[in-house]
């Protein structure tokens, strides 16, 4: 008797035996809402972004943040770059910060990208894995990219696992200000 109908391979750990040597794991697409009565307290994000600010876990708060996870070389996040910095520009008159985290580059690198592709909102510096372990348990430490929507309290409103779809992205942003 034998239990090997029980164990049946996800597209992420398929990903990950692949052998591809893309470095990362790509998100299933997959796009979770969480009701607010049912979230879980705020992240308690502490890190420094690439300009040399120090954000902390009352900067998080009052304001709807998104929080998007990268790194440059990450195929899926050069497509969404211009998607996120549109957003960006559409939702920061509503109070809206967007927030990058890299996950893996050299300040110049991370510069060059943003400068590539018009990224005009910072990001933090996270190759300790800080913000990270601040969001253990929303993302997966190797499902890149991944972004996050914080609600006013800074609890995680919404979460897209993989390449946003800008149309999605906005709704979910837009749910968060409406609360």
């Amino acid at each position: 008797m034998g239990l090997s109908g029980c164990a049946q391979e996800d597209a992420l750990a398929q990903q990950a035996k692949a052998g591809d040597n893309k470095n990362y794991v790509a998100g299933d697409g997959s796009v979770t809402e969480f009701a607010a009565a049912d979230r879980a307290p705020a992240v308690e994000i502490n890190g420094k972004l690439f300009t040399g600010t120090t954000i902390a876990p009352s900067d998080l708060q009052g304001q709807v943040t998104v929080l998007n996870f990268w790194f440059a070389a990450c195929a899926p996040c050069r497509v969404e770059a211009p998607q996120l910095e549109a957003l960006h520009q559409e939702f920061k008159d509503q109070g809206v910060q967007f927030l990058g985290v890299n996950l893996r580059d050299e300040k110049a690198t991370a510069e060059a990208f943003e400068k590539s592709f018009n990224v005009t909102y910072p990001s933090f510096d996270d190759k300790d894995g800080s913000v990270l372990l601040a969001v253990s348990g929303m993302v997966p430490p190797g499902a890149v990219p991944t972004t996050l929507v914080l609600d006013k309290q800074g609890r995680v409103a919404s979460r897209v696992l993989g390449e946003i779809q800008t149309g999605t992205l906005k709704a979910l942003i837009t749910a968060a200000v409406a609360e």
